[in-house]
């Protein structure tokens, strides 16, 4: 499966983040002169209690051996923007004797990270980080989801279906002779239609073949072939379809003054009515997405799965919600979460949809709105089986985002807890969602 895109802004928080996992940044030296630091919690799998205290250990090495001069520096904090928080401890630590230790214990189910800089007498600063969960199954929603939050999404709904399909689809060459693949273009309210790659294995019979849709995370590209027909290969109807409504298979150049021009901070676009988010019309297109997908004489009639990391991640939520043919959803550290969170006194998940006004407190107008574009909010509605990744010190879509969705979903779920991961979509991840998918469909 190839790499799950990220835009410049993901980029960069998951080159950080990568980093702080792995802890070794330091100058390119011999081996046995690399200087390393590393921090981890006492459980393997960082996970604790509300009231139990977690132990982060910190160690330097320089090659095999422990560094035992000097110190380092840490804060702990609950992922809130400025590092710190009150009443989490922060300091700086002796290197000296055992390893360097920070006990925290846990006042809520949250979330809390431990940051450790060193400086060694030559080289730039290390930083490491790592974090640790406290009952975070019980992570709640941050507020509650609108009144009327069900009867505006079947009105929207009701709108999307008085427009015609009216697909267009276009063949594209593709070295596998089994599966034949198209470019597709399908009619859509919302501002922008349905665009992607559609896969299908030949001569399929009619009923026979379940369905996935591929969803895209965050920035402006076109539709991926390759995701499209590993579905097909894999013997379903498969269809990879950009999140933008956009063409397809244009030059990396079209695509860069896109995201610099019309649809640059797309994110915000709109944000200060629930009838003008740009969200509005991205999830009306998963929707038309489905429509498509199960129009075609050989779906089974069954089976939809939905599948996407990031901001793709957010729209599989999103389709388990707003569409009760979903069956199967697969959400990778899924953004659009918890817009609502500061509200809750915790972080919201990108793309930090609400600002805070004058008074320090987020803004009213954005708020209200942004409730009804909350992919958490979908996840209360989403009675589909689940499988999703969670990564620990992902400051893109924190662990709490993620977790107040997952809290929320209704059917069968399990979580993939990454306690060392930042904002990340691995290969044995993206393995384990398709896996997952191949066995839903066996078993439906």
């Amino acid at each position: 499966m190839p790499r799950i895109p990220l835009d410049p802004f993901h980029r960069v928080a998951l080159f950080v983040a990568v980093l702080g996992a792995s802890a070794l940044i330091g100058p390119l030296r011999a081996a046995d002169q690399v200087v390393a630091l590393r921090v981890v919690t006492d459980h393997q799998d960082a996970l604790y209690k509300v009231g139990d205290e977690a132990t982060f250990l910190i160690n330097v090495s320089r090659g095999k051996e422990r560094v035992t001069d000097g110190s380092v520096a840490f804060v702990v904090d609950d992922f809130l923007a400025g590092g710190k928080s009150a009443g989490l401890p922060e300091g700086s630590i002796s290197l000296a004797g055992n390893d360097a230790r920070v006990v925290v214990k846990g006042r809520r189910p949250e979330f809390l990270r431990c940051q450790v800089t060193y400086k060694p007498r030559d080289g730039k600063p290390l930083r490491a980080v790592a974090a640790a969960g406290f009952s975070p199954e019980k992570i709640g929603l941050s507020l509650p989801v609108p009144a009327d939050f069900d009867s505006f999404w079947a009105e929207q709904k009701r709108e999307l279906a008085k427009v015609k399909l009216d697909p267009k689809l276009t063949p594209v060459d593709h070295a596998n002779a089994a599966i034949e693949c198209f470019d597709a273009q399908v009619q859509c309210s919302g501002g922008a239609p349905v665009s992607g790659y559609f896969a299908r294995p030949k001569a399929a019979k009619p009923k026979s073949l379940a369905a996935v849709l591929w969803v895209h995370g965050a920035g402006v590209r076109g539709s991926s072939l390759g995701n499209a027909a590993k579905g097909a290969q894999a013997g379903m109807l498969s269809m990879d379809i950009n999140a933008h409504g956009i063409p397809n298979g244009r030059p990396g150049a079209f695509y860069s003054q896109l995201s610099a021009g019309t649809l640059k901070d797309y994110r915000y676009s709109g944000r200060t009515s629930r009838d003008t988010s740009y969200f509005r019309g991205m999830y009306l297109r998963l929707v038309r997405a489905i429509d498509f997908l199960t129009s075609q004489p050989e779906w089974n009639g069954r089976t939809v799965a939905v599948i996407g990391h990031s901001q793709g991640g957010g729209q599989s939520l999103v389709a388990g919600g707003i569409d009760d043919r979903v069956t199967l959803i697969t959400p990778g550290v899924p953004a659009i979460c918890d817009h609502s969170g500061q509200a809750a006194g915790r972080i919201n998940g990108w793309p930090k949809l609400v600002p805070d006004g004058p008074d320090g407190k987020p803004d009213p107008q954005i708020l209200k709105a942004a409730q009804y574009v909350d992919a958490v909010n979908f996840a209360s509605r989403c009675r589909a089986e689940a499988i999703m990744s969670v990564g620990f010190i992902d400051a893109v879509c924190p662990p709490s985002s993620c977790y107040a969705a997952y809290n929320a979903l209704l059917g069968k779920k399990s979580v993939i807890n990454e306690p060392l991961m930042g904002h990340a979509a691995p290969a044995h991840i993206q393995e384990a969602f398709f896996a997952r998918i191949l066995d839903h469909v066996k078993s439906n």
